[in-house]
């Protein structure tokens, strides 16, 4: 039987999750549960099981600082490898039992008499919890397109976050819808089995080389043997990786070296002119997620993959039907069409002081101190939220940081009890404010349109600067940023 109230309740098994669980056992506090939507752990890398998912940041860098694996099959790591890794880092530290899994969150209210979060899961439960970690990540709800006719489609269809294993695609006349970071990934691998290949492309992405290989046998050993050799490999990839920043943010034209090696590629691999000039952008490079693959621009050259820039009408109960009023006739059809990355923290309904709802906190775009703090909702830590996602590094050395942080405010809350932390609404307006001026200078703001970028165009997604002076912003709350709120009872 469950306790009915925990010190901190966790939402979600995915990096940060799991990084929040494992710091709390090494800091001695075992009052603490996570809750699982679904049946096991991994989050993203749990959901993401389409043929060829792999991470674009290096492995070895895409794992906590404190659990290096040495033996990492890749440079750069797999779906299957990957989600392995989380399983053994839960098994390490022994929290299974503190996972409960199939429980998805409906809804959580702070509770301003008590100074405690309700936590409600869909099941219709209530866990209490002095402190609510949100670690639900920007990833994890599939985005589908909105076209007429969606639910007429006689064939198959599934979001590639949503695999159908059980779909068999060979031989058959497939339409892929999208072609971001997923289909950058399977699209190469389905190519060579089906009899033919639409694929609906609104916009063309940048891809440049993906400098991936396996890793040798003695390279593992050293990487064992020598912890050392491990940790400044890691370095080497994190400085090369960090300094990339500048050109993200500031120098954008240093980009442009980027967008001749993607146009050489194409021109290359893409022996059709027709074919090539569809696959070449007319935005600048890293307004819109920058992709690696070695496989996409050969499988864009295959005779039977067909890029369709048409604009999709509708879609009946054979195919798909463009503005220009072709029909196109397939046999299923796959969404590549990625998440709803500026809804955070949806489906949940949270509620803090005063019975604010947070979605109409964040109706002019999502915001939070330090992108971990929102005013109003005391003792809510939120990781991997509004403005942490990068372009250039590794997203786990954000969480590190956001972790970190949270870490400090609980040490802080241990010596006021009955008490929690509410972030001042000028202090957090003031920071939002500071991170959108910043992003003004980014490349993001070059005009395209993405999934950075919310219907109002606000940037609510990235990160503008360097991830380590992130990490120094967060190595310890300032307390002067804070009101105390105690228990009204």
């Amino acid at each position: 039987m469950q306790p009915s109230h925990f010190h901190c309740v966790i939402i979600g098994t995915g990096f940060g999750g799991l990084c929040m669980a494992m710091q709390l056992s090494k800091a001695g506090i075992q009052d603490f549960t996570l809750l699982e939507k679904a049946n096991g752990v991994g989050g993203t890398w749990r959901d993401n099981t389409y043929p060829g998912a792999a991470c674009d940041v290096q492995s070895h860098l895409y794992s906590y600082s404190f659990e290096p694996k040495h033996d990492w099959s890749r440079k750069f790591g797999r779906q299957k490898e990957i989600q392995q890794y989380m399983e053994d880092c839960v098994d390490k530290y022994q929290f299974r039992d503190h996972i409960q899994f199939n429980k998805e969150v409906a809804s959580a209210r702070y509770d301003e008499q008590r100074a405690v979060w309700a936590i409600t899961t869909t099941d219709g439960n209530t866990i209490t919890a002095n402190i609510l970690v949100s670690a639900t990540g920007q990833l994890n709800q599939p985005a589908y397109p909105n076209i007429p006719g969606v639910e007429k489609f006689k064939g198959t269809t599934f979001h590639s976050a949503r695999w159908d294993h059980s779909a068999n695609l060979t031989g058959k006349k497939v339409a892929v819808i999208g072609t971001g970071a997923s289909a950058i990934q399977f699209v190469p691998e389905i190519v060579s089995k089906v009899k033919q290949l639409k694929l609906f492309q609104r916009s063309a992405a940048w891809v440049i080389s993906k400098p991936d290989r396996p890793f040798q046998q003695w390279e593992q050993e050293i990487f064992k043997k020598a912890p050392i050799v491990d940790r400044i490999y890691r370095s080497f990839i994190y400085w090369k990786n960090e300094s990339r920043a500048i050109a993200f943010t500031r120098f954008n034209k240093i980009l442009d070296l980027f967008s001749l090696e993607a146009k050489a590629l194409a021109k290359k691999h893409v022996k059709d002119p027709e074919k090539l000039a569809k696959v070449i952008p007319n935005y600048k490079i890293g307004c819109k997620r920058i992709l690696i693959s070695n496989e996409w621009y050969q499988a864009m050259n295959q005779d039977h993959l067909d890029i369709i820039d048409n604009k999709i009408e509708r879609i009946d109960e054979t195919g798909v039907v463009t503005q220009d009023g072709t029909h196109h006739n397939v046999d299923a059809i796959i969404y590549g069409t990625g998440f709803k990355a500026t809804d955070f923290l949806t489906p949940m309904t949270i509620t803090g002081m005063g019975g604010i709802n947070l979605n109409t906190a964040w109706k002019d775009g999502a915001q939070a101190y330090k992108g971990i703090c929102v005013s109003g909702f005391p003792n809510l830590f939120i990781l991997y939220g509004p403005n942490t996602n990068l372009a250039h590094n590794s997203i786990v050395f954000m969480l590190e940081s956001q972790v970190q942080f949270v870490m400090q405010c609980l040490s802080v809350l241990k010596s006021k009890k009955n008490t929690a932390m509410n972030v001042k609404a000028a202090v957090q307006q003031r920071y939002g404010n500071a991170i959108q001026e910043r992003l003004k200078d980014g490349i993001w703001s070059s005009g395209c349109t993405s999934w950075y970028i919310t219907d109002d165009g606000i940037n609510t997604v990235n990160w503008p600067g360097f991830t380590f002076t992130y990490r120094a912003s967060t190595k310890r709350p300032n307390l002067n940023d804070f009101e105390f709120v105690r228990a009204s009872a």
